[in-house]
């Protein structure tokens, strides 16, 4: 899709310095959760565009994604200020490391990678497929939607910053399945050392790394 102005549906609070963005979906937009799209802003008068990762398990009315707010970013707080009416300039998607039906999902997440994998394992269980999501923060958001995922069958381990992630995905790749990795490089790092630990072949994995 090229660049145009879409209507925001709703912005919600989903945790500590984050929101979630409901933009209202073109007739022509199609994108499964995993994929991205580049949202541009006026910031003084100057051009500024961020990726973010759609975050809902699909794109049908509307489509979600989640915005970590940086209190001094150029972009994100002007996000979170958005109100229901307000448009914003959006192009995409883009990216080629998201959900295909995969009979199981096995999604790690760092940070603000929780946005694609709950969006992921929603549409995989809704798809009447299997899914664990792992999930390192100091400060989890999304945490109803992760409860909803663990009261519907999926493996949820949620585990703080510094936490060792060896012991859960051990534990969430047990039963095989895709191997999803989203976070930043770090996160990305420890995730792929604890995959090689398991045992489990990183070679076939659909990585994001946010920066």
């Amino acid at each position: 899709m090229d660049e145009r102005s879409l209507a925001v549906a709703a912005v919600r609070t989903v945790g500590t310095d984050a929101v979630a963005i409901d933009v209202e979906t073109p007739d022509d937009f199609s994108a499964q959760p995993g994929q991205f799209v580049k949202v541009t802003l006026s910031v003084d008068g100057e051009d500024e565009s961020r990726f973010y990762t759609i975050s809902s398990p699909d794109v049908n009315g509307e489509f979600e994604m989640t915005v970590g707010i940086d209190p001094d970013g150029d972009v994100a707080p002007r996000l979170a200020d958005l109100e229901a009416g307000d448009a914003v300039r959006i192009s995409g998607p883009f990216g080629s490391d998201y959900y295909e039906g995969e009979a199981r999902a096995v999604l790690l997440a760092g940070g603000p990678g929780i946005g694609p994998a709950v969006g992921i394992a929603e549409r995989a269980l809704a798809d009447g497929n299997d899914a664990a999501v792992v999930y390192q923060d100091d400060a989890p958001i999304h945490e109803d939607r992760l409860d909803a995922l663990r009261d519907a069958g999926a493996f949820v381990h949620v585990l703080d910053g510094d936490a060792d992630l060896t012991d859960a995905v051990a534990e969430a790749t047990a039963d095989g399945g895709q191997i999803f990795i989203y976070g930043f490089a770090d996160f990305l790092d420890d995730a792929t050392a604890a995959l090689e630990a398991a045992g489990v072949d990183t070679d076939d994995a659909k990585v994001e790394n946010f920066g």
